[in-house]
């Protein structure tokens, strides 16, 4: 049950709508989570009312096409996957919406079970 959030500069619903399908993907794919965990939030921001601000760190050089994405999620996939996970957003990101390889910046944020609550006040994944 992941929790992705798409951050974008100057950029319409149909290229956010184009990464928020490629992440999905990437996620059921790499991971096997199941097709209808779809739980993203997509911000389109134009340099005026919000922005993106980025650097070249560790020498890959970013521009305005950069797209953050940011994704919550149980512990316990191991690092082969996580990198699959990375390479297979960056792959699809590409292909969907034109966004370079090189301007796909993705975090992971680990937590437990206790941590979750899917709706009606209760953590559903720690037993009762």
């Amino acid at each position: 049950m992941p929790f992705v959030r798409i951050d974008a500069m100057d950029t319409g619903p149909g290229r956010l709508d184009a990464l928020g399908r490629a992440v999905h993907e990437a996620l059921v794919e790499t991971l096997g989570i199941p097709p209808d965990d779809h739980l993203q939030i997509l911000t389109a921001h134009d340099g005026a009312r919000g922005t993106l601000r980025h650097g070249d760190c560790l020498g890959i050089r970013r521009d305005e096409g950069i797209v953050y994405v940011a994704v919550t999620l149980r512990a316990g996939r191991s690092d082969g996957r996580k990198r699959a996970l990375y390479a297979r957003i960056a792959e699809l990101a590409h292909a969907y919406a034109g966004t370079e390889p090189r301007n796909v910046f993705v975090t992971l944020t680990e937590n437990g079970p206790a941590d979750w609550s899917l709706g009606h006040g209760e953590a559903q994944y720690v037993g009762s």
